[in-house]
């Protein structure tokens, strides 16, 4: 009888797991459910982790302990870990032998079942954004952001008052001194208030969540990140890979190809303005490649990567870990199914319009490796 295999999908730093209707990993799920049907592995099962989107990693990963726990404790089938974004840096502290959580929990029982984990444009060396978002501006600006994101997959695009206001505030973001508190207020009470009751309370719990516990954002900065691989290191028997995303630098003709839309000018604006913040990688913090890392590079995107590449978010070369599964033009998003493809069933909704040209068939091509690398001791 073939052994039941354990999948996990680990959020990032918006790390809802559903909001009523809203999944973080909705069609990456729908995905690899029909990819184990399709190789008659029914029994199976994958499973989306709940993680505090904002707390440390050393939390998330008690967390997604805790969800191993809970559907892997009947049997001693196989793990396969797969983190987006900071959800990588969970699943790496889950594998790494001697990790130590929180007290009484007892993590090498299932930290020895793992057999491989994927990242999925997850900072490895860290990334500049962070630090922008140290400061307190940009502590506020982060949770309004993470309600963007929330407002935008539940009811498709902000509200046009929404949108030309927060157009102002952007408009004016290299003079900080400028941007007034209130009007942040303001758009927060705004988009909160168009939700149900009951969805509100759900909402209002995520972004409470995302304002009271930061911790994970200094762990980020490549500084803090220095720390985390010093004292995280590969299990033996358990193979690693990535997915390395590249986003277009937003440029006149990006901002073109996004339209007359006002909604889809201001997400633009948005992404221009963490894209320049992401720019500020340190040339130390780079990490140095493995010649097949970098031929993957290479052969994917037609040369290296420079030092400022990125998907909006993370560095580019910031990404690379274990073997390079799939390196594709896409924005930090993308990759786990929020671009814009409405006319798919069920829609693909997309909130940072980044000009990525990123669809459906890239998806589907994505995550067909990493199904392919998770079960490639069961094609031998």
């Amino acid at each position: 009888m073939a052994a039941k295999h354990h999948i996990y999908l680990v959020p990032g730093f918006f790390g809802f797991i559903n909001l009523g209707e809203l999944v973080y990993f909705g069609h990456a799920l729908d995905y690899l459910k029909a990819e184990l049907a399709r190789r008659g592995m029914t029994d199976s099962e994958v499973t989306i982790v709940l993680s505090h989107p904002t707390a440390s990693i050393r939390t998330r990963t008690a967390d997604l302990l805790k969800v191993v726990q809970e559907t892997a404790g009947g049997d001693d089938g196989p793990i396969h870990l797969v983190g987006h974004s900071t959800g990588g840096l969970d699943a790496r502290l889950f594998a790494s032998p001697g990790a130590q959580l929180a007290e009484g929990l007892e993590l090498e029982p299932f930290a020895r079942r793992v057999r491989s984990v994927v990242t999925v444009s997850t900072p490895h060396a860290g990334t500049p954004l962070a630090s922008f978002f140290l400061g307190l501006f940009g502590q506020r600006l982060l949770k309004l952001l993470s309600l963007f994101t929330v407002y935008v997959l539940r009811f498709g695009r902000l509200p046009l008052r929404v949108v030309f206001r927060f157009g102002h505030l952007m408009a004016r973001a290299d003079d900080q001194l400028g941007w007034k508190q209130t009007l942040l207020d303001q758009l927060y009470d705004q988009l909160l208030g168009d939700f149900s009751s009951e969805r509100r309370d759900a909402v209002s719990k995520f972004l409470s969540d995302v304002g009271n516990d930061t911790s994970l954002i200094p762990q980020l900065t490549p500084e803090g990140i220095d720390l985390f691989n010093a004292s995280t290191v590969d299990r033996p028997g358990v193979r690693y890979g990535s997915v390395v995303t590249q986003a277009r630098p937003p440029s006149l003709r990006t901002r073109v190809s996004a339209g007359l839309d006002p909604y889809a000018q201001l997400t633009h604006t948005i992404y221009a303005f963490v894209y320049g913040q992401t720019q500020r990688m340190p040339l130390t913090a780079l990490p140095l490649h493995s010649p097949a890392q970098t031929a993957a590079l290479v052969q994917a995107y037609g040369a290296m990567p420079g030092p400022t590449a990125c998907d909006g978010i993370v560095p580019t070369r910031s990404q690379v870990y274990g073997r390079v599964l799939a390196a594709v033009r896409a924005d930090h998003l993308d990759a786990i199914g929020h671009f814009d493809q409405p006319a798919h069933q069920p829609p693909h909704v997309d909130w940072l319009i980044s000009g990525s040209g990123f669809r459906r068939p890239q998806f589907e091509a994505t995550w067909k490796s990493i199904t392919d690398f998770i079960f490639e001791d069961e094609a031998r």
